[in-house]
């Protein structure tokens, strides 16, 4: 019940930052694939879902979450200054690709002695970073290399009428 109800407050703030369902929507789409790549290292490690492991989901969403908020505002301020759709992205990718990275990798490395632990109370901590880890992992590929497509096919359909005529200049 807990995770369900974190995603809707997510959307809900993401709605009010950026005004519209569209981009808090692209945002949450994070979320399946940071999910997928927790769930996969728990599989691996075979750990069971757990309290702990919860919380790590929900952690987790959190920093995907950051990924896709970075992503679509560095897009849409390209997008502001004239650029057109398929460079906005570009930039935007290219620009942000270090912080997604490093977030994700110092996120993990940090996490790797929790993971690896097993001294008294590692049963519960383990899970946690377990779960973060492979989701971050999940999460980091989808922003970098998913979700700009998806933010371009979106856009494109929003910018562009069917013949290919440009409806507006500035989203």
């Amino acid at each position: 019940q807990v995770v369900p109800i974190s995603i809707a407050i997510i959307f809900i703030i993401m709605f009010i930052l950026f005004s519209n369902a569209r981009d808090a929507g692209l945002v949450l789409l994070n979320v399946p694939f940071a999910a997928v790549g927790g769930i996969v290292a728990l599989l691996i490690t075979r750990f069971n879902f757990s309290i702990s492991a919860g919380i790590g989901f929900i952690a987790l969403f959190g920093i995907c979450i950051q990924n896709g908020v970075i992503m679509i505002s560095d897009i849409k301020a390209n997008l502001k200054l004239g650029s057109p759709l398929e460079e906005a992205t570009k930039e935007g990718v290219r620009s942000r690709i270090r912080p997604v990275i490093m977030t994700a990798a110092m996120a993990a490395i940090g996490l790797l002695p929790a993971a690896m632990s097993h001294g008294i109370g590692s049963e519960s901590q383990r899970p946690l970073a377990i779960v973060i880890i492979g989701g971050l992992i999940g999460a980091t590929f989808f922003a970098l290399f998913v979700f700009p497509l998806i933010v371009e096919v979106v856009y494109e359909r929003m910018l562009y009428d069917k013949n290919g005529k440009l409806l507006q200049r500035r989203i």
